[in-house]
């Protein structure tokens, strides 16, 4: 068996990644998976959340909102509606995001525009953690 597994991370836009990893951590949409290379096939869909992969024992942290992962034995490939590399994420950016739909929340609104303030909350906290952590 191979020592580390290809991971391709995509986004409409951009290739965001083209790698190889020793390890790669997802968020699925119920829970994180931890995915060696050998891994058994499958496919998850994406919540909204942190990819963690380590290559050559350096580990590189990703922001990622929605989409799905196919896992198969020697490749990880992710189709993520918006993916950004620590590096990449522009924290003022996000505190403003994560201020605006904590503001919309605290508004009300119907239950439309409740869920697209909780979703932006939860994508916004997300970036804002993966790039402080960099």
């Amino acid at each position: 068996m191979a020592d580390t597994i290809e991971l391709e991370i995509v986004t409409p836009e951009r290739l965001v990644v083209k790698d190889r990893a020793e390890e790669i951590q997802i968020p699925g949409r119920n829970g994180y998976l931890g995915i060696l290379p050998g891994h058994a096939p499958l496919i998850t869909e994406l919540a909204v959340g942190e990819i963690k992969y380590t290559n050559a024992g350096v580990s590189t942290r990703l922001s990622v909102a929605w989409g799905f992962a196919e896992v198969l034995p020697d490749k990880v490939t992710i189709l993520a509606e918006a993916a950004e590399l620590a590096a990449d994420i522009d924290v003022p950016r996000a505190e403003a995001a994560r201020d605006r739909a904590q503001q919309k929340l605290k508004e009300g609104g119907d239950s439309g525009e409740y869920e697209e303030a909780t979703l932006a909350l939860s994508r916004a906290e997300a970036r804002i953690a993966v790039a402080k952590q960099q």
